[in-house]
């Protein structure tokens, strides 16, 4: 129904960027994407909440990425971006995809995840 890919994760050293993206496919069209966001989950840590996208563009972050983060989305590809800077080594997790859907014809809410990718902070 709807699939959600991500891309762009990798190996970076401390200090660095990278840009994380992720599309989602919709084979039917009565489905629109509401809220976009990314999580991460770090090894033996719970997943939390990185950034978050309205589809009217309102963003929120975790206080660990202000002013490092920027989550921003293309509504007209289904695409949500994620550019992080100044990267840390406690940055470094798998990084999922997730969004809230609707469908219109079923009046019914769903939510999917990514399969991840993971972003790797070292020297």
């Amino acid at each position: 129904q709807v699939q959600l890919v991500e891309s762009g994760g990798g190996l970076v050293q401390p200090g660095g960027s990278l840009r994380l993206s992720c599309t989602a496919s919709r084979s039917i069209f009565t489905i629109s994407i509401n809220t976009m966001n990314w999580y991460r989950q770090a090894p033996g840590k719970e997943r939390e909440l990185v950034a978050s996208v309205t589809s009217g563009g309102y963003t929120r972050y975790a206080e660990s990425v202000k002013g490092r983060f920027t989550i921003s989305r293309d509504n007209a590809k289904n695409t949500v971006h994620l550019q992080m800077n100044s990267l840390k080594p406690e940055d470094t997790a798998v990084y999922h995809c997730n969004a809230d859907f609707y469908d219109r014809a079923t009046m019914k809410s769903f939510n999917n995840w990514g399969q991840g990718t993971q972003v790797t902070v070292s020297s």
